[in-house]
């Protein structure tokens, strides 16, 4: 089955928000490929050491099969912020959707409080403290 993957943009705080995201979201993160470690060609230039340090790609795996993937924006490609997307995690209990969205709002904003809605008996949305906007569903209900 097809299943698209998030790959998230960091502005080189990658590193910190997965490790943020393991423990909210009670993933395993996958150790992490530093720019560093990428080959490159013999004649390249020396890699700046800031950039050296920064993640080119994680991977956090998650319950079910699902994963997120994410990584620190290259030097060549100027970092925008995540615009135009929103995560979307539904629970199956409005218990554990209310714990999770507590978390992930923490440091950030709540942009429409956790609350009964036709699609689910919790839902909330949220902007993280890395400025990744969240929807979080508990319980969802049949829609029609």
């Amino acid at each position: 089955m097809l299943q698209p993957i998030p790959y998230l943009s960091f502005n080189g705080n990658c590193e910190e928000a997965m490790q943020f995201y393991e423990k909210v979201l009670a993933g395993q993160l996958a150790p992490m490929v530093r720019f560093s470690d990428m080959p490159c060609p013999s004649d390249a230039p020396a890699m700046d050491p800031a950039r050296a340090r920064l993640v080119a790609h994680a991977r956090l795996m998650l319950e079910g099969g699902g994963m997120l993937f994410a990584g620190d924006c290259p030097p060549s490609i100027p970092y925008e912020g995540v615009k135009g997307v929103s995560m979307t995690i539904s629970y199956d209990t409005v218990e554990q959707a209310q714990k999770v969205f507590r978390d992930l709002s923490e440091g950030g904003k709540v942009t429409m409080p956790m609350g009964d809605m036709f699609w689910a008996q919790a839902a909330g949305m949220c902007l993280d403290k890395y400025g990744v906007s969240w929807s979080v569903n508990g319980a969802l209900k049949p829609v029609v």
